[in-house]
């Protein structure tokens, strides 16, 4: 199943800088994992925002919600998902 996430990350703004670098380490480290596992499909920051739109390819929305929550930065996110699905002008074979 494909959702798209848009993740919005909202540090404290009196949390250690070295916390801060070390939870943005490994929040990469678990995406680019994500990502070549074929999990995270697409990843695309949002201009102007330390936010960013995903497309996940799961096996379902429990799966998503474990992998979300997850997520080093997970506690400092606000969060959106939309279920997405195949549309009928689509002209590729596989949308997943």
């Amino acid at each position: 199943m494909l959702f798209q996430v848009e993740m919005t990350v909202r540090l404290p703004v009196d949390m250690d800088p070295a916390k801060a670098t070390q939870l943005k380490q490994t929040e990469k480290e678990m995406a680019q994992r994500l990502q070549h596992e074929g999990i995270w499909r697409h990843l695309w920051r949002m201009a102007g925002h330390y936010a960013n739109v995903s497309i996940f390819d799961v096996r379902d929305n429990a799966q998503l919600h474990d992998i979300l929550s997850q997520l080093p930065l997970f506690p400092y996110m606000q969060i959106e998902v939309t279920a997405l699905c195949r549309h009928p002008s689509s002209i590729h074979e596989d949308d997943r």
